[in-house]
């Protein structure tokens, strides 16, 4: 690390306009470089369930980790910091020096589009689960990103939602999580795209106050990819970096500022030594006699931690003894629904990854029962949502005969100006030529069932699809979101049918037309004849019926849970519900699968076997989960989320603005704070979740009397009661009866995960911060603990808190 006093002379080196211009990306992803003071270009790419890189493109895999949902569910904050290090790790292999991960926001209402990215429902939870992996990411000479500042938390109307919130939730629940990571260190924090009171978070004095002035943030702001749309206001807040470049609203904008003295030269000083600063401890500032290492970690040992990862925010909800399965007892297991044999192991949006391999759950079991019991395989009802994109196991190039594609793009003549063999249709930023006016994909299909096949392209403009010549669809569909998500990632799909025949090869050819300010990603999709819906629900009755044991795996699709779009419901598709509800009926030994990255509703949960929550589980999701059904490991997870049994019992819901405003007025009381206040009980409380063996809870003990301002530990005995050694998450939560301010019926405050044998009893030790008993006093506008009485809970649960401890805060001197 440089020293301040260097970082300004190599400042002075600049010229007022160079000094600008290292403040706007060089372009989507990388920043400008400046050889006057041997500055190279940072690189910056999406997380953070994995890291793609400065490019779309299938044959540039990534590891996938499971969902931040996922991370959170472990409860784990050493096995989060590990993937922090593997994702650090995957960076620096792609030459990548900042990961815009993770992300901080809540999930303040179920219907959040994107919960599978953020961590939790709780603002402690949040911020030690994000801390670590920042921890994680930091220790190898890569800067984590924290994003989005602040109150983000839904994607309706995301880039111009103003979101109304008071001051104290504001510093008690929205910001917290952030305060955790600046104090882990965090390098680099993004602003949001959305208002806060009124004020777009790139122009906020938020990123002033509190992030340098009370939490002694040192590092980077960037703006969210297009969020900064002013160029004085975002000058003067605390923004130190515009993305994507290199066009924007700084540039010769903000050097005339400066020149008119609207902009003190001082202030755009600052935002270059923060940049220089990140540029010296990532190594791309100053001579590099030595390339930045990039290493190749052994893909055994990455697979088994991301697999030990999926194992481990596996959350067991339910168990009527049918979990473990025992293998001796296993003749034949029937394996059921669409997704155990195409499992979604991530969500959908900006931060997608091509995976190097991804296993279902009827790979994982497959070959975890290959030699020892039979695995039959019935896929139910077709799902719900777009057809998936074509890959190399359904078409051929036609020029070469491998599996794939042919990736074309034309001029405006029909003239070929580049064609490229890829491995699939997801076509996101194909490379244009100049003159580029098409991009075209074609591939021979290579159907493995006779019938109605539903295929299906992606974009916008002018787009068409045609079956050995024949023209099949073709229109002009415009562009009607200004979301970048949208634009570029998950655009909207158009569709078809056509008959296909097994053993033909019919060429499929799809084109979208370029236009301005529509992107150029086009997806090509096929999926194949679905079968009548009763007739697949008795298959896979037939089939649980014959079976010892049957898995059923249902969840959600693209189409629920994405990046730039929230949910307007919980429930899976009726044809889900429908095959879990068949399946369990035809057999008790049901287990169901749960395949989701938020909350669903689970209408038929009281009639299965086992219940089991994987998530979005990553690349080895399906042998982490096989893990678990057969005892290889304990399921681990706890929910960091409270589900609703339905939508309307939840207490906060609203993600839609009403004139651009989204108001929060439920304040403090989010997630299991807002179930208590409302006196209603969920499907599943925050913090629940099963092990393989019982626990009884046994003593709560803790000081009588604590400074306020002092944080304390409490001491909870626990037994293993079960016939198996087990692992526990001892929570602890806070209330303060007889406050004079208002505070939640009772919040979380800490948890430790103990592990016993049968029998044994084991003490888990919880500290408990001194800032969770605070409270920011909005007259004041400062932090205030409150003297009085404050019971201390411990517990399994948010709703299962079986010991109390009473503690006196006594004034500090």
């Amino acid at each position: 690390m440089r020293d301040e006093d260097e970082l300004d002379r190599l400042i002075d080196k600049l010229t007022p306009a160079a000094r600008v211009g290292l403040l706007t990306g060089a372009d989507t992803w990388r920043t400008a470089a400046e050889p006057a003071v041997e500055l190279r270009p940072l690189v910056l790419s999406d997380g953070p369930a994995g890291v793609r890189g400065p490019s779309w493109d299938e044959r540039h895999t990534a590891v996938l980790l499971p969902s931040a949902t996922a991370l959170a569910a472990t409860w784990d904050e050493p096995l989060v910091e590990r993937l922090g290090s593997l994702l650090a790790l995957e960076a620096r292999r792609k030459g990548v020096h900042v990961v815009l991960a993770p992300n901080l926001n809540l999930h303040r209402s179920p219907l959040g589009g994107r919960h599978f990215e953020c961590f939790s429902e709780d603002p402690e939870l949040t911020g030690r689960m994000g801390a670590a992996l920042v921890r994680g990411i930091q220790a190898h000479q890569v800067a984590a990103a924290a994003k989005h500042y602040v109150a983000n938390d839904s994607e309706t109307e995301r880039l111009t939602v103003d979101v109304r919130v008071g001051e104290r939730a504001l510093r008690e629940v929205y910001l917290a999580p952030f305060e955790a990571a600046v104090a882990a260190g965090v390098r680099v924090v993004m602003a949001g795209y959305n208002a806060v009171n009124g004020t777009t978070t790139s122009a906020s004095s938020l990123l002033t106050t509190p992030l340098r002035s009370e939490w002694g943030f040192d590092g980077v702001v960037v703006s969210d990819w297009g969020a900064a749309r002013t160029t004085v206001e975002t000058a003067r807040a605390g923004l130190d970096l515009v993305m994507p470049g290199p066009e924007g609203v700084w540039g010769e904008a903000l050097l005339g500022a400066v020149e008119r003295g609207e902009i003190a030269q001082e202030v755009v000083d600052d935002k270059v030594r923060h940049l220089l600063r990140l540029a010296a401890r990532l190594g791309v500032l100053g001579r590099d006699p030595h390339p930045w290492p990039r290493p190749h970690p052994r893909p055994a040992a990455v697979r088994a931690l991301v697999r030990e990862a999926a194992a481990a925010g596996a959350v067991l909800l339910t168990n009527r003894d049918v979990l473990p399965l025992d293998v001796r007892d296993l003749g034949t297991v029937a394996v059921i629904g669409a997704h155990a044999a195409r499992t979604r192991t991530q969500g959908g949006g900006s931060a997608g990854v091509f995976p190097q391999k991804e296993i279902a759950v009827l790979d994982g079991l497959r070959a975890r029962l290959r030699g020892r019991a039979r695995v039959v395989y019935v896929p139910g009802p077709a799902p719900a949502g777009p057809p998936p994109p074509l890959d190399a196991s359904l078409c051929t190039d036609p020029e070469t005969g491998e599996p794939g594609l042919r990736l074309r793009v034309l001029d405006v003549d029909g003239g070929v100006l580049s064609s490229e063999h890829r491995l699939g249709a997801r076509q996101l930023e194909p490379s244009l030529p100049p003159g580029a006016h098409t991009v075209e994909i074609r591939a021979r299909l290579r159907p493995r069932l006779s019938g109605v096949w539903t295929l299906g392209i992606a974009g916008f403009g002018r787009m068409s699809l045609s079956l050995d010549g024949r023209e099949l669809l073709a229109g002009d569909f415009p562009r009607e979101t200004d979301d970048p998500a949208l634009i570029h990632v998950t655009p909207p799909g158009h569709t078809v049918t056509a008959e296909l025949t097994t053993g033909t090869a019919p060429l499929l050819v799809a084109r979208r037309e370029l236009a301005p300010d529509t992107g150029r990603a086009v997806i090509v999709g096929a999926a194949p004849p679905a079968p009548a819906t009763g007739v697949a629900l008795a298959a896979a009755a037939e089939a649980a019926r014959a079976a010892d044991v049957a898995v059923v795996v249902v969840g959600t699709t693209e189409d629920d849970e994405r990046e730039g779009l929230d949910r307007v419901h919980l429930r899976l598709d009726p044809q889900q519900d429908a095959l879990v509800r068949a399946v369990a009926a035809a057999n008790p030994r049901t287990v169901a699968v749960v395949n989701s990255g938020g909350p669903v509703e689970l209408p038929w949960r009281d009639e299965v076997g086992a219940l089991l929550l994987s998530w979005f589980p990553g690349q080895e999701g399906g042998a982490g989960l096989a893990d678990v059904l057969l005892g290889r490991r304990e399921p681990g997870g706890r929910l960091p989320t409270t589900w609703p049994a339905a939508l309307a019992d939840a207490p906060v819901t609203e993600t839609r603005p009403t004139d651009g405003r989204l108001t929060y007025g439920e304040g403090l009381h989010i997630g299991h704070r807002g179930w208590l206040r409302a006196g209603r009980t969920p499907a599943y409380w925050f913090g629940h979740g099963l092990g393989f063996t019982r626990w009884a809870y046994e003593e709560l003990t803790g000081p009588s009397r604590v400074r306020a301002g002092e944080s304390f530990t409490v001491r909870v005995r626990v037994r293993n009661t079960g016939a198996r050694p087990g692992r526990e998450v001892v929570q602890v939560y806070l209330a303060r009866p007889g406050a004079t301010v208002d505070f939640p019926q009772r919040w979380f405050a800490g948890y430790a995960a103990v592990s016993a044998g049968p029998g044994e009893s084991v003490t888990a030790q919880v500290r408990v911060p001194a800032r969770l008993l605070r409270h920011w006093d909005e007259a004041a506008h400062r932090w205030h603990t409150e003297p009085g009485p404050c019971r201390v809970f411990a517990g399994r649960s948010a709703g299962d808190v079986p010991l109390l401890l009473d503690v006196e805060l006594r004034a500090a001197d």
